[in-house]
């Protein structure tokens, strides 16, 4: 089979049949040959470069995210609120 044209896709990448699958902006889906390390943007906005083997699949050359993970800005208000004590959860019901 011919190689395919080079594709640029954006969107959302999920879970899919074989690993991982990309739900582009415009509402299509693409099933992603993708390495191990891809899944680590699951749940994220990404940007794939690939190059299109078969109907709806992208042999993925290269997966880089859009839009920074939010969790660090998070950890770093837990590890400050620790500090002072405020981390912790608030005691609920009557001791005994």
């Amino acid at each position: 089979m011919p190689r395919g044209l080079c594709h640029v896709e954006t969107g959302i990448l999920r879970p899919g049949r074989w690993g991982c699958a990309l739900e582009t902006d415009g509402g299509g889906i693409w099933q992603l040959d993708a390495p191990r390390a891809a899944r680590r943007y699951l749940g994220m906005r990404v940007k794939v470069e690939g190059r299109r083997s078969g109907f709806d699949l992208l042999d993925v050359h290269r997966i880089s995210p859009i839009d920074p993970p939010i969790k660090q800005p998070l950890r770093r208000w837990r590890q400050l609120l620790g500090r002072f004590g405020l981390g912790r959860p608030l005691a609920t019901g009557a001791s005994t």
